[in-house]
């Protein structure tokens, strides 16, 4: 079982990590930087449309190389975290890369300086306007802009500061082992043994699992503080006034459509996750379930084992049915080893698709260990890869697409999977095992995110006032949890540390409403698709093709939706209510 799983190759960046090619590429972007530097800083007003297009490209260029240099980095650093030499090259690159990219800061900053009247003659020259989109995004910050010393400063600084507490944390919970059943396993293990079928597997591992992040809450509540501290004296000095803010803004998202997201999912918390578990209670024929029973396999499930290649036609299949251009982007993740999927100590514990820079392909990062979810990662994390081949072609700068609709293709890709595997089952109680599975998963990814949220936001709020404790971090956990969750379940005391291992509290503040977003998203979208709409597929891919060149009310627009319209978020809302429906009747 699990056996010949397929790693990622590498040498596709680069051959190793202390390659001369590397080497090379390093030299020619210090050359590079230089010579930009020389060209265009202080000038930037002086310029004419075709001098500014020009200054565009070769931003462009030099920021594919560094790119291509920190991926290769960073995939390595999340393929073994627990290798010293490879530790030690990450952190190296990452200095060399923020040297340079400091060197070169002083573009988006005078851009932001820039009168609209300058930019109108700009992009009168049709090179320019076609980068309009991504000189609009970079300006979304003008306001909140501080001088080009300070903004340097806390670049150059990040180094030492923010960044060295990421590794901090990453290289920490890398190296934790939990006991269970005599031995000492990693978190990606002792994880997967927590939606064990049998229910003692469950506990001893939850009950280690929770045990091990208590025994190192200090690091963790010290790591938490200085980063909330940390961002609360940037906030302040930028004239941010929520901690979202930020977020919000790099998302390219109004405030209140964040808010009306959050405000829908926690008035829903009742009709969702409380009804539910509630269900999930009688199935198991208790009142209450234990904390460590809320992933657990529904009494009658028989547990199988899903072996890779299965799961890789399972996706394919998929996403053949709906558009077989998406499903031979998605071949190419298999057949060019694009893909890392055994776990193993020192990786990542988690899952990701990487999209690495446009001029080479992104790489996808599984832990894959047969379980229904383990098929649906794979569905969601191709859903990013497919997302990430399409959208390259708007090249370097304008590729990327706002975490809020970075979800939708990954999520999307989750749909048709599960939509794929419910058709072709003819029995009704695997049927009904896997509708209950997906509604867990649209739980995880709506309302227990949205919770994680709701924890940043107190966390932060309250850090404004002073180091939080331990334990207030723990109270502050334990109250989100059961206002999400609902009364169905009972808590031991080692679950206060479990907030502990998310690591996008560490990583990206607020990042976690990203995945709530997109799956309300593609709930509204898949039932857009589901009605027959005309031309669906071509608009999705148009879509995903356009990377970050359009804002979300332009993407959604071709679909009949708006994602300010309440009734939007709503409508997503309802089609796992209807789940939960459809379970409720089959009792």
């Amino acid at each position: 079982m699990t056996t010949n799983l397929p790693t990622w190759d590498l040498s596709h960046l680069y051959p190793a990590i202390d390659c001369k090619e590397l080497k090379d590429d390093l030299a020619k972007a210090k050359s590079l930087a230089s010579e930009f530097a020389g060209n265009y800083q202080g000038k930037l007003a002086s310029l004419d449309g075709a001098d500014f297009a020009q200054a565009l490209l070769d931003y462009e260029a030099l920021e594919d190389i560094l790119g291509r240099i920190i991926s290769f980095a960073q995939l390595h650093y999340a393929s073994d975290n627990s290798d010293a030499a490879i530790a030690q090259f990450y952190q190296n690159m990452q200095e060399e890369i923020t040297t340079l990219s400091s060197q070169v800061l002083f573009f988006t900053l005078e851009i932001n300086q820039l009168e609209e009247s300058v930019l109108d003659t700009f992009f009168a020259d049709e090179v320019a306007s076609k980068y309009r989109p991504w000189v609009m995004d970079v300006r979304v910050m003008r306001p909140y802009q501080l001088s080009e010393e300070m903004e340097k400063l806390l670049h150059e600084k990040s180094v030492s500061g923010k960044r060295a507490w990421n590794r901090l944390f990453d290289e920490t919970m890398a190296n934790l082992r939990f006991p269970y059943e005599g031995e000492n396993v990693t978190i990606s293990d002792i994880l997967d043994k927590m939606s064990s079928k049998e229910g003692s597997e469950r506990k001893e591992a939850a009950k280690s699992f929770g045990g091990v992040l208590g025994d190192n809450i200090r690091l963790f509540s010290l790591i938490t503080n200085t980063l909330a501290k940390d961002k609360a004296i940037e906030d302040d000095w930028r004239g941010l006034e929520r901690p979202i803010s930020a977020r919000n803004l790099s998302n390219l998202v109004e405030d209140e459509v964040v808010d009306a997201l959050i405000s829908s999912v926690k008035e829903s918390y009742g009709d969702l996750a409380h009804r539910y578990y509630g269900l999930k209670a009688k199935w198991f024929g208790v009142d209450k379930m234990d904390y460590w029973d809320r992933n657990a396999p529904l009494p009658e499930d028989d547990d199988r084992k899903i072996e890779w290649g299965e799961a890789k036609e399972t996706v394919l299949s998929a996403y053949h049915a709906f558009d077989p251009d998406m499903a031979k982007i998605g071949q190419r993740f298999f057949d060019e080893n694009w893909i890392d999927v055994p776990p193993r100590v020192g990786k990542d514990s988690g899952a990701f698709a990487h999209p690495v820079t446009p001029s080479a392909h992104p790489y996808i990062l599984l832990n894959y260990h047969g379980k229904v979810r383990d098929v649906m990662t794979l569905a969601h994390e191709l859903g990013h890869g497919v997302h990430q081949v399409l959208a390259a072609g708007q090249g370097g700068l304008m590729a990327d697409t706002p975490l809020t609709l970075a979800e939708t293709a990954s999520v999307f890709g989750e749909m048709l999977t599960f939509r794929s595997m419910l058709d072709g089952e003819g029995d009704a109680k695997r049927r009904r095992i896997m509708l209950a599975g997906k509604v867990e998963d649209m739980l995880n990814t709506v309302v227990r995110q949205i919770a994680f949220c709701d924890f940043e936001r107190q966390v932060h709020d309250e850090r404004r006032g002073g180091e939080l404790t331990p334990d207030r971090l723990g109270e502050i956990w334990m109250g989100v949890q059961t206002e999400s969750l609902g009364p169905a379940f009972r808590y031991d005391e080692e679950y206060k540390h479990y907030w502990a291992y998310i690591p996008h509290f560490v990583h990206t503040p607020f990042y976690v409403y990203a995945y709530a977003f997109g799956d309300c998203l593609v709930n509204s979208l898949y039932d857009v698709f589901q009605g027959g709409h005309e031309g669906f597929q071509a608009k999705y891919r148009d879509m995903l093709g356009a990377g970050g060149s359009k804002r979300h009310k332009e993407l959604l627009a071709p679909f009949g939706l708006d994602a300010s319209d309440p009734q939007f978020w709503k409508r997503g809302l309802k089609v796992v209510s209807g789940f939960i429906d459809n379970l409720e009747d089959v009792i």
